[in-house]
């Protein structure tokens, strides 16, 4: 299973953190161990003192693919999550500010929250999905899958055209304005149109 996400693909989380805006979509990878288990709290790691959640509509690959044109991409996945990228800020802006990868701030262990999964056909239009998150009962990061630069089959396609898509594979499409820093006793909740979907505690 690959972990690949996609990176300043909500407009206004560009502005919040002043960066540029892409000519095409940002790829970036996480590794197996990046997944958190189920039921597994979330420990801030040692080396960072500003990890951020960033909450993400996923995507679940059903079958393999290669140089998919969008058109038919909406044949390659069937099933629509919602999951967090924790991200380690300040050792990403080091990394950024140096011109190197930033997999020690968004791939470390633990930094990829992976919810529940519902069938594609149970929404009305994937280009059309409301979520949030709450940090302990507030809502901090909101969203609609409508506000992506690169809607989901755009980016499946662009991806293809460097990744074999398997099935299993799954794709963080991005993630909304509202990021901001989790502290040790925080409950972080999950929803995909008003369905609680994750519910992840902060050590």
């Amino acid at each position: 299973m690959k972990i690949i996400c996609i990176g300043r693909n909500y407009a206004n989380h560009i502005a919040e953190l002043n960066n540029e805006r892409p000519d095409e979509p940002v790829i970036f990878m996480k590794t197996d161990t990046s997944v958190l288990p189920k039921k597994t709290p979330f420990t801030i790691p040692a080396f960072t003192n500003d990890v951020h959640h960033e909450i993400e509509i996923l995507v679940k690959i059903c079958k393999v693919g290669k140089y998919i044109d969008t058109k038919f991409a909406h044949k390659y996945y069937d099933e629509i999550g919602l999951g967090i990228d924790f991200t380690a800020r300040d050792l990403q802006q080091k990394l950024k500010e140096k011109g190197l990868p930033w997999e020690k701030a968004k791939a470390f262990d633990g930094s990829a929250i992976i919810g529940d999964f519902y069938p594609k056909n149970d929404f009305n239009s994937v280009e059309n999905i409301n979520f949030e998150l709450k940090n302990n009962g507030q809502i901090v990061q909101k969203g609609n899958t409508s506000q992506m630069l690169w809607n989901i089959d755009e980016i499946i396609s662009h991806i293809s055209q460097y990744f074999t898509l398997k099935k299993g594979d799954i794709i963080f499409t991005g993630t909304p304005e509202g990021v901001a820093k989790v502290n040790p006793n925080d409950v972080l909740e999950g929803f995909i149109e008003d369905k609680l979907v994750l519910r992840l505690h902060i050590k």
